[in-house]
């Protein structure tokens, strides 16, 4: 799951939470064990359609979430060339493209107050075993936050280099990025720290 905000509000923001992670993981589940590369063209082709559907606003706020994605395709394709086997390289860039599409088209419709409601409901059995309520729902949040704050982070560190020099970034904000990633986790953990940390949040 990439984003948390959606531009325009839609019909898809008025389903259950629930419903809309239980549909998410039946797609998933569909996607992973169809290999077939015509399925798989019409399934990342529905997905945009769903983009699509709200409006052009949506499609492109959505879509913008998932340039994350693009050197994993160039690596997949890359190795599918060398390996000479490229109808097997696009069918996994089309399911992944779908498959975080889809958790993508969640989270942009889905309060996260929501989501860790349903997250809580599944897990609450295993506070018999001990498990920490209230540092999984901070753990699972801060990952959901995370992702495109620092996908943000590297778009924005992709237009400062493309500003200051002719050539393309690529690899050279790997380093700088990884630095700022390194310091928002620390400010995080001083945050958490400051608040008592998660060792004193009380279990449920």
């Amino acid at each position: 799951m990439i984003s948390l905000t959606s531009p325009v509000r839609t019909r898809a923001h008025d389903l259950p939470a629930a419903l809309k992670l239980g549909l998410l993981l039946v797609a998933t589940a569909i996607l992973a064990m169809v290999s077939d590369l015509w399925f798989q063209l019409a399934a990342c082709a529905g997905t945009l359609g769903l983009y699509l559907a709200p409006g052009l606003r949506f499609f492109r706020a959505g879509l913008s979430r998932l340039r994350v994605l693009w050197p994993f395709v160039v690596m997949i394709l890359i190795w599918h060339l060398v390996t000479r086997d490229l109808d097997q390289g696009l069918v996994i860039v089309l399911r992944m493209i779908s498959a975080v599409g889809l958790a993508n088209l969640v989270t942009m419709t889905t309060r996260l107050t929501d989501m860790m409601a349903v997250i809580r409901r599944i897990v609450r059995p295993l506070t018999r075993l001990g498990l920490n309520m209230k540092a999984l729902e901070i753990g699972v949040a801060l990952v959901i936050r995370m992702v495109p704050v620092l996908s943000d982070k590297g778009h924005q560190l992709t237009e400062s280099w493309a500003a200051r020099s002719p050539r393309r970034a690529r690899w050279r904000v790997i380093a700088p990025l990884a630095l700022l990633a390194l310091d928002d986790a620390d400010n995080v953990g001083t945050a958490l720290r400051a608040r008592g940390g998660l060792g004193n949040l009380e279990k449920e």
